[in-house]
């Protein structure tokens, strides 16, 4: 019975339209800490905190911090289906980065840009997400 929850549960996260964040997460990694010229110290935090650069930690992945929220104005999953973005990588690769973009230029609580922030290796939001 226990095999059988994890595997509905995992069906159930594979069905889920916002999957197709996973594409955000993807280019997130490519744009920012990917390549030979990427901030090692970026990756390292990356790495720490995971999905939580947007994301808060114990939430519901719908719940997201400041750095999340800024992202989630430019980057909404509906407007990018998986079909879509197979069938158009480019165009769906160049969106993206556009929308990662505006959420750089964005400010964090602290005053600092959140893309400053991530230049510097630091996680981009000051908040735990919660309003």
């Amino acid at each position: 019975m226990k095999r059988f929850a994890i595997l509905f549960g995992c069906f159930a996260l594979l069905a889920s339209p916002a999957l197709a964040t996973s594409d955000f997460n993807k280019m997130w990694k490519e744009k920012y800490i990917s390549g030979d010229d990427a901030n090692e110290d970026l990756k390292k935090t990356a790495r720490k905190h995971g999905c939580y650069i947007c994301h808060v930690s114990g939430e519901k992945k719908d719940v997201r911090n400041e750095y999340g929220k800024a992202v989630h104005k430019y980057l909404k999953a509906e407007d990018f289906p998986k079909d879509w973005i197979k069938d158009n990588p480019e165009e769906a690769r160049k969106k993206i980065f556009a929308g990662l973009d505006e959420a750089a230029k964005e400010k964090s609580k602290d005053g600092d840009l959140f893309g400053d922030k991530m230049k510097a290796g630091k996680v981009p939001a000051t908040d735990s997400g919660k309003d």
